[in-house]
């Protein structure tokens, strides 16, 4: 593996585990070149998707990307990095034997939807703001209103 600090082509492994779900090898690796240390990740992929956009423009999936939009609806809330991990980790794995190589965004964007429900209020209700594309307040309200439980006559 190449060094992403100086481009050394040739790093060394110094440790290999598994991450605390199993899902992936986390390799610690030394630069002999400029003598960084660097960790990387090993996972399985069953299957290359491709992401298909809305427009009907294809590229392919990216994890990462999926894993920094959790992010950026969970940040600064009580949520753990790891259980983030594996609940990207859950939805990738999903994706990938649900028997297509194709996956329409809008599906992807509805199975963040339902883990960060599971997973936080908060969180839930800024992806979809972003998701569904609020343009006032009144947006939120509507949303907010439909999440709230039914009053029970008793």
């Amino acid at each position: 593996m190449r060094c992403p600090f100086c481009g050394h082509e040739d790093t060394q492994v110094k440790d290999s585990r598994p991450t605390e779900d199993n899902s992936a090898i986390r390799r610690r690796r030394f630069c002999p070149g400029c003598g960084a240390r660097f960790t990387t990740f090993e996972r399985v992929q069953l299957r290359e998707l491709t992401v298909v956009k809305s427009g009907g423009q294809r590229e392919p999936f990216d994890r990462e990307k999926l894993l920094r939009s959790m992010r950026i609806a969970l940040r600064k809330r009580p949520i753990d990095a790891d259980r983030i991990d594996r609940v990207v980790n859950s939805l990738v794995r999903q994706l990938e034997s649900s028997g297509e190589s194709e996956i329409p965004s809008k599906q992807i964007g509805e199975m963040i939807m339902a883990a960060l429900q599971a997973l936080d209020p908060v969180a839930y209700i800024r992806y979809a703001s972003v998701y569904k594309d609020f343009r006032e307040a009144s947006d939120f309200n509507e949303f907010v209103e439909q999440l709230a439980p039914e009053p029970q006559n008793g």
